[in-house]
């Protein structure tokens, strides 16, 4: 008897864990004074309505020298929206005011600050060729990455 509930335990958390993981739509990405995100792909489950996104800066420059923000969009609009956001300015974020080709953006922030967005995955497909960047003027050469459903 003892036996049997240990393996139903063990399954029983198995399970949990699996369903959890599943059910994970909060995500969290660093970056830093190198240009560079901490990670190049982020992964969300479809079953997610929306998603949370913390984006950190580890690094010690301010935002007018070193900002990041971190922009969504389908991966053939990245760099047109990233051209498009230099003339944008920093008091718009480097991202165009009401450009529909952005699914989700943040605001820039400098070394030591952090900042959140939920934005929803409706319309967006699992599988789908999204990718993340950031917008500050020359920062997309180094800073993006994959953005994937499943």
């Amino acid at each position: 008897m003892n036996t049997m509930f240990r393996v139903t335990g063990f399954f029983a958390a198995v399970l949990m864990s699996g369903s959890l993981m599943a059910q994970n739509c909060e995500l969290t990405i660093d970056s830093n004074d190198q240009m560079r995100y901490d990670k190049d792909q982020l992964t969300v489950s479809s079953e997610c309505s929306e998603v949370t996104l913390t984006l950190t800066h580890s690094g010690q420059m301010s935002v007018e020298q070193m900002g990041h923000n971190w922009v969504l969009a389908e991966s053939g609009d990245v760099q047109a929206i990233a051209q498009d956001g230099i003339g944008a300015g920093l008091e718009n974020d480097y991202v165009k005011p009401g450009d529909d080709r952005v699914i989700a953006a943040t605001e820039q922030i400098g070394g030591g600050e952090s900042t959140s967005i939920t934005f929803s995955l409706e319309g967006l497909e699992a599988g789908g060729d999204y990718e993340f960047f950031c917008s500050f003027p020359g920062h997309v050469a180094l800073m993006r990455g994959d953005f994937i459903i499943e």
